[in-house]
């Protein structure tokens, strides 16, 4: 049997430990020694941790991930965001919904499925730097590690499957002008110009949709220009969120941009492409038998970094995350493990 209350008192645990994008050292080593006192054999590089359900062997790698980190909270919290209130079926506390209910839901399938005869080799991971796409997070760990025959990324999706999920181009953007007083008719505007270029990525819309993950998105949300009232600004600088739906790579995805807009265009990143798996993969058949409902993912998380087939599946709210009082269900975590236990348990690859 397993305990629940072992798992619930390990999040709260978690809540209490501040764990924001790139100061998660606190959390892994509260989450280490919590392993390591049950005689879970650890691995770590900064502050990613792992472990096997077996000795390395030739057998299919199964890869249960889950992120450390949370972001900062936000200014509306009525109640501590780092005290773990408990009301009802309720834990309230940051990082509860995202994601610590999706670790401690994964860490006791691990703990449960090691312990049986299973047709592969397990690997629980807990990682850092998700929310900030960091380079020492997921990126790092994956190395250390063979290549992964399938991937569980657990997020809160309210148990429902990622079958797909968004890619993630973000966009350094610059319109160029020339100054001058502006009293005077003299200069040319940047940000004049860049507001045309602004109302492109507004209304322009990428002739590829996909089944899963629908249209492309673009969305304009920053923008920064001028050192005074009185001078024509001779730069403005703007970023823009792509979100990719798999019918285009990110190159492919700038490459249109450019040709369209007049700004200087430059991208972060090309490394969060849009993941997605055959629906007729093992994992997903399984899910549909077990009346798991599929669905493409608009949001990005470290299922975009990995590039082996993986589906994300996790208990919680995704429309809790970030949010003032965030919080998860007890029987959330419960009906997680149940489910997870069920879609691993004996699945052959």
């Amino acid at each position: 049997m397993i305990d629940i209350q072992e798992y619930i008192e390990l999040l709260c645990d978690i809540v209490r430990t501040p764990s924001i994008s790139g100061c998660e050292m606190d959390v892994a080593n509260l989450l280490q020694k919590w392993m390591e006192k049950r005689g879970i054999k650890t691995r770590r590089i900064k502050n990613n941790l792992w472990t096997y359900s077996q000795a390395e062997t030739s057998s299919p790698l199964i890869l249960l991930n889950a992120h450390l980190d949370t972001v900062e909270p936000s200014k509306g919290y009525l109640k501590d965001p780092f005290f773990p209130f408990i009301e009802e079926d309720c834990i309230f506390g940051l990082g509860s919904n995202d994601c610590a209910g999706a670790l401690v839901a994964l860490l006791a399938t691990f703990r449960e499925l090691s312990s049986r005869k299973e047709p592969y080799n397990l690997i629980f991971s807990a990682t850092a730097g998700e929310e900030n796409c960091a380079s020492d997070g997921i990126d790092m760990f994956l190395p250390e590690i063979s290549v992964p025959t399938l991937g569980i990324i657990g997020e809160p999706t309210s148990m429902q499957m990622a079958v797909a999920e968004k890619g993630l181009l973000v966009l350094d953007c610059t319109s160029k002008g020339i100054s001058g007083h502006a009293a005077r008719d003299e200069g040319v505007n940047a940000l004049y110009k860049a507001l045309d270029d602004i109302d492109w990525f507004r209304t322009y819309e990428f002739p590829k949709v996909s089944p899963f993950l629908g249209k492309v998105k673009m969305s304009v949300t920053q923008i920064q220009c001028g050192t005074q009232h009185n001078v024509i600004p001779d730069e403005c600088h703007f970023v823009v969120d792509v979100r990719s739906n798999g019918e285009y790579r990110n190159e492919e995805l700038l490459s249109i941009i450019r040709s369209n807009v007049l700004c200087d265009v430059k991208a972060r990143s090309f490394k969060h492409q849009c993941s997605s798996i055959s629906l007729n993969h093992p994992i997903v058949e399984r899910g549909k038998r077990l009346g798991i409902q599929l669905f493409g993912s608009p949001t990005t998380s470290n299922q975009t970094r990995c590039e082996f087939p993986t589906v994300k599946i996790g208990p919680g709210d995704s429309s809790r995350s970030h949010t003032a009082d965030e919080y998860i269900r007890i029987s959330e975590i419960t009906e997680a493990i149940n489910t997870y236990i069920k879609l691993l348990d004996g699945l052959k690859l």
